[in-house]
Formats: C-alpha cells, sequence, structure tokens
C-alpha cells in the first residue's frame, strides 16, 4: 500500500471512530428532540450536535441566524433550520483526495438513508447550497466540496455511464453497500456491485453531472479547474452514450436495432423492470430526443423519450459547453448543436393538445404518437422546467402544462386535507410528495399559492421538523423516508429564494 494510501485509510479509520460515538441518523431522525419549537406544531429540533455534524460551513451558519431574523414563524424557520444545513450535517459521508493525484479533491455525498452515491441526488443536494458558492482553493470552502462531488462523478460515469447510483470510493476506506437487487439484476453493459450500487440508466442522472458543473462554474467562474482531471473524458463519455441513445427500436429495412442497455429485475413491480427483454418499449428514432429507460424516481418510463429528461439534458449541456471552449473548441460545438437538436426534438415531438387547458408538454412520447400525459414528483419534472433553465415560467405553453400538473387532469395529483401536490408510481396513489409543493413555490409568482405551499409543508412533518419523501394526503403520520436530505435541501433553497425574490412573505404567520 503506497504511503497516501495508509494516511487515507488512517484518516477515514478516525472518521469512522468518531461517527461510532454519535447517535445513527437513520434513528435520530424518526424521533423527536428538545428544544421544540415554540409554534403550534412544535416541530422538534434535528441537528446532529456540532461534534457529529459531516462539514460544517460558516456561510451556512450565517445564513441560518439571518433567516432567523426574517423568518417571523416560529416553526416555518426551525423546518429551514433543520432542512438546509441538512446534506452538510448527515450526509458528506467522506471527503479526500484521489490515490492518484492528491491534488483531485473526492466528495462522497450519500443520499441520506441509503449509504450510496446518486449522481441526480448528490447534484442536486449541493445545488441547495449554490447561493453561497464562491470561488476559493481552500480544502474547507464550499467550492472544495463542489470540485469534490464533480471530481467523484466524473470517475463514475467514465467507468460506467448508464448507472445511476454508487459506491464509496476505494480511497474512502468504506465497505460496498448491500443492493440484493443489483446482485440478480440483468443488465448490458454488466457491471461490478463494488463500484456500483445500482445500475438503472435515466438520462436525467448524466445530465445532473452537467448541471452540477454548470452551477460550479456560474458561481466561481472557475475554467481552469474543468481541464486538470477528468472532466472533458465525462463529457466526451456522456455524448458517446447519449449519441448511442437516439437510435429507435427499428431500422430503416425493419430489422431490429441492437438496443446499447437492457435492464432486466426480478420483481412484482412494473415499474422496476423493462419489457421486451430488458429493451423497453419501442421508440423510433430520428426525433432527435435522447431515450431514458428510468425516470428521476428510478421508476421505468412508459415511453423513452422521456421529456423533462431531455429538458434538463438540452438546457445544461448547452451552458457546459461555454465551459468546453476554453478546453476543446471543437467538442465545444458538439455540445452546443446536440443541445440544440435536443431542444427542436422536444419543440417537435413533446408537445401535446389537451382538450381543455390546449398546448401542453408530454411527460413522455415514443415518437410513434403515443403519450403520456402526467407529471412526477421527482426533478426534473414538467413543473421544474424553469428550475432546469429550459424555458421562462411565463412560457404559454409551460403555464397550460402547469395547470395541467397541478390539477386533477394529472394522473399522479394527490389532494386531501393534509396536502397537495403531485406523487408518482415510486411509492403510488394518495401519496403527495412535499418536493412537488416546493417546486411549484420555486415557479410561482402568486402570492396565495406560495403562503398556502407553505402552510402544507410546515403543516405535515408529523412533528419531526424534516421533508420527508411522501405525505398520505389524509393522514399526516404516514410518511415515507424519514432522512431525504435532497428534498430537505430543496426545501432551504426555495426558502431562501424567497428570502430574495418575496422577502415580505417571510413574516407570515402559520400559527
Amino acid at each position: 500500500m503506497t504511503p497516501l494510501l495508509l494516511l487515507l485509510s488512517f484518516l477515514s479509520g478516525i472518521v469512522i471512530t468518531a461517527s461510532a460515538q454519535c447517535p445513527d441518523y437513520d434513528a435520530y431522525s424518526m424521533q423527536t428532540h428538545e428544544p421544540f419549537s415554540e409554534g403550534k406544531y412544535q416541530l422538534s429540533y434535528q441537528r446532529p450536535t456540532p461534534e457529529c455534524r459531516k462539514f460544517n460551513l460558516s456561510e451556512v451558519e450565517d445564513s441560518i441566524q439571518e433567516m432567523k431574523e426574517l423568518v417571523k414563524d416560529p416553526d416555518l424557520f426551525r423546518l429551514f433550520e433543520n432542512a438546509f444545513p441538512n446534506t452538510l450535517d448527515t450526509t458528506v459521508t467522506w471527503k479526500g483526495v484521489s490515490a492518484n493525484d492528491s491534488a483531485e479533491e473526492l466528495t462522497f455525498i450519500t443520499t441520506g438513508d441509503i449509504v450510496a452515491m446518486w449522481l441526480r441526488d448528490s447534484a442536486n443536494q449541493m445545488r441547495s447550497y449554490k447561493s453561497l458558492l464562491k470561488a476559493s482553493d481552500s480544502a474547507d470552502s464550499l467550492a472544495s466540496l463542489f470540485r469534490g462531488t464533480i471530481n467523484l462523478q466524473a470517475r463514475y460515469i467514465l467507468r460506467n455511464p448508464y448507472c445511476n447510483a454508487f459506491q464509496a470510493p476505494t480511497e474512502s476506506g468504506l465497505p460496498p453497500e448491500s443492493n440484493g437487487y443489483a446482485e440478480t439484476d440483468q443488465v448490458k453493459p454488466p457491471f461490478n456491485t463494488s463500484f456500483v450500487f445500482e445500475c438503472k440508466y435515466e438520462l436525467d442522472s448524466i445530465s445532473a453531472f452537467l448541471q452540477l458543473s454548470s452551477d460550479y462554474y456560474d458561481k466561481t467562474q472557475d475554467a481552469d479547474f474543468f481541464g486538470k482531471f477528468q472532466w472533458v473524458n465525462a463529457v466526451k463519455t456522456i455524448l458517446d452514450t447519449a449519441e448511442g441513445l437516439l437510435v429507435g427500436t427499428y431500422a430503416d429495412d425493419g430489422s431490429v436495432n441492437e438496443s446499447p442497455y437492457t435492464f432486466q429485475r426480478q420483481s412484482t413491480a412494473a415499474t422496476e423492470t423493462l419489457a421486451n427483454s430488458g429493451a423497453g418499449n419501442p421508440v423510433k428514432g430520428g426525433t432527435g430526443l435522447v431515450r431514458s429507460a428510468f425516470r428521476p424516481s428510478d421508476d421505468a418510463t412508459i415511453y423513452q423519450l422521456f421529456i423533462p429528461a431531455n429538458m434538463q439534458f438540452s438546457s445544461y449541456l448547452g451552458k457546459c459547453a461555454k465551459i468546453m471552449e476554453a478546453h476543446d473548441t471543437e467538442l465545444a460545438q458538439r455540445m452546443s448543436d446536440f443541445a440544440s437538436s435536443v431542444r427542436d426534438g422536444i419543440e417537435t415531438h413533446g408537445k401535446i393538445q389537451h382538450a381543455i387547458l390546449g398546448e401542453i408538454y408530454a411527460y413522455e412520447v415514443d415518437g410513434f404518437g403515443s403519450s403520456n400525459s402526467m407529471d412526477d414528483a421527482n426533478v426534473p419534472s414538467l413543473l421544474s422546467a424553469p428550475i432546469l433553465d429550459y424555458l421562462d415560467a411565463s412560457d404559454e405553453t409551460y403555464q397550460n402544462t402547469r395547470k395541467f400538473v397541478l390539477s386533477t387532469w394529472n394522473p399522479y395529483y394527490m389532494h386531501g386535507p393534509v396536502l397537495n401536490g403531485t406523487g408518482g408510481p415510486h411509492v403510488g396513489p394518495g401519496k403527495a410528495w412535499p418536493m412537488s409543493i416546493i417546486t411549484s413555490l420555486l415557479t410561482s409568482d402568486d402570492d396565495g399559492e406560495i403562503v398556502s405551499g407553505l402552510q402544507m409543508l410546515v403543516s405535515s412533518t408529523d412533528g419531526l421538523g424534516l421533508i420527508h419523501e411522501s405525505v398520505d394526503t389524509f393522514n399526516a403520520s404516514e410518511w415515507t423516508r424519514e432522512w431525504f436530505s435532497w428534498a430537505n435541501g430543496l426545501f432551504g433553497e426555495m426558502l431562501l429564494e424567497l428570502r430574495d425574490r418575496k422577502p415580505h412573505l417571510l413574516a407570515t404567520s402559520f400559527q
């Protein structure tokens, strides 16, 4: 073992030893802890003690103190106080450097209750702190966390570009987590479970890497970083992967094209596997749209031309082309052209006519004329299109789509006395995801809608003071996932955005 690996193993041992003295946050987050908030909901305090927090950042602590003065409702503030720092407090599971290059920072960010790193989740968990991001060379900085996450995601993508969730890097000394499904999944191309936690191909996963890269560059203008390690090669891999998934099911002569990716899982849930020997339902080639076998909920697509992920891919591929200009102008042009062609495909094939609402975006299409009219809570979603920087929220087709999504025309719009919002097949009917309510507030200019949404969020945590994955619309005590860092971070991001856009709403009482 090299001296560097010995040092890394030693440091990892220190982290593990320290963690052993701290409570298991999975159990901790299911219990209430004093002091409770002073409002009628008496929300639990859910932050670990300072010595048990995974990563401390003064900018986050300063933001919490600033919001304490601005957010007048004690329950709403408690929810922010718990939720906004949740990723830093609990899921920055390891931070270090590459065994091959001590200058290459690595950050392993878990989802919360699952000890694995999803490309999508980790990119969005970091996005929660984008408003605080600034250029810095310090290893203790937020910029370092971003760089480490980008570098580790690049490593994952280079080796397994079709996979969505990964094990801790070997440098961490953390053992691979067991995923019973992955042991028996039949996937092409194959993968190693010591490196990959799950291998569901989702276009939004590789798009999330582009989003994360764009977020870092947008706030730091640090173009040099992207030329130092594996970022350029990772982007090339993404382009090759996505271009291979432009192909339709059938060739011009009627023969069946070989799918570059197939997935089969033994499961009683239809959303956990793909039809047609793992290739999925047929799609038509030549649309300009990139196929996606699974959605951001990790559920199988019905039609693989999944519009929200194509929106995300087009948006951030185009933005990352500007970063690439400093490193490879030919590749930058290839990226820009590809982003434009995907956008053309969305605008040509991704719109349908609703009998009541007019022109809206479909959730999924197959290119043959079939479409799926729905929306799911997970981002990217149709509702989140402005957040993805694909379009402006004032866009007429988007506004029609938004009305559809937030109505009973959407088969996965859940409503009841507890909260109203979109859900999805991942947990089934009757369970609204708070994430969808947060997304609706980020895309709304209506004070009444925003206040109503905040009321639903603050009153539906079952007293625990954290954002859950889903909540029964008739019973706030029935919920899923006690520790879901992405949703917590999104809530914090939303409240900070309201501070800048509609600060007067932070004085609202929910008592």
